[in-house]
């Protein structure tokens, strides 16, 4: 019960910061309503590495040194899974077209161009990007 309400908290903690900003940025005068809240009826984005608009969570890595996180108490397990796991990592941005998107599946030489811009294998951000390969990467080229 402590992790779910821990969960719940470090959400509510990341939307009450993306609110804020929003009302210090003057993006927003009044704060919103539940009803609002839930159909993003607000200017901008808050995507997180590992979620559909940035399925790799390998650029955690870097978000992670230039933070100094292990300061604050926050790792990256070799998955790149946060511990303590009731942490919140995202990106903002508030262009006024900014908007949720998935990546869609990708070919073999998106992944290849992709892992080189990375600095890792073809094979490792294979592994990384695995539900959104068009492609079975153990079949042959």
């Amino acid at each position: 019960m402590v992790k779910a309400l821990a969960d719940r908290l470090a959400e509510a903690g990341a939307e009450w910061l993306h609110q804020r900003m929003r009302r210090e940025w003057g993006l927003q005068a009044a704060p919103l309503g539940n009803d609002d809240l839930i159909h993003e009826r607000y200017r901008g984005i808050r995507p997180a590495f590992g979620y559909p608009a940035c399925p790799d969570h390998t650029p955690k890595r870097r978000l992670f040194a230039l933070l100094d996180a292990p300061a604050a108490g926050i790792t990256l397990t070799e998955s790149c899974a946060m511990l303590p796991a009731a942490s919140v990592s995202g990106l903002v941005f508030h262009h006024p077209q900014a908007s949720y998107f998935n990546v869609g599946h990708v070919d073999r030489d998106q992944v290849a161009d992709y892992a080189q811009r990375s600095g890792l294998d073809v094979k490792e951000m294979e592994k990384w990007l695995g539900p959104n390969l068009a492609y079975d990467p153990s079949a042959p080229q």
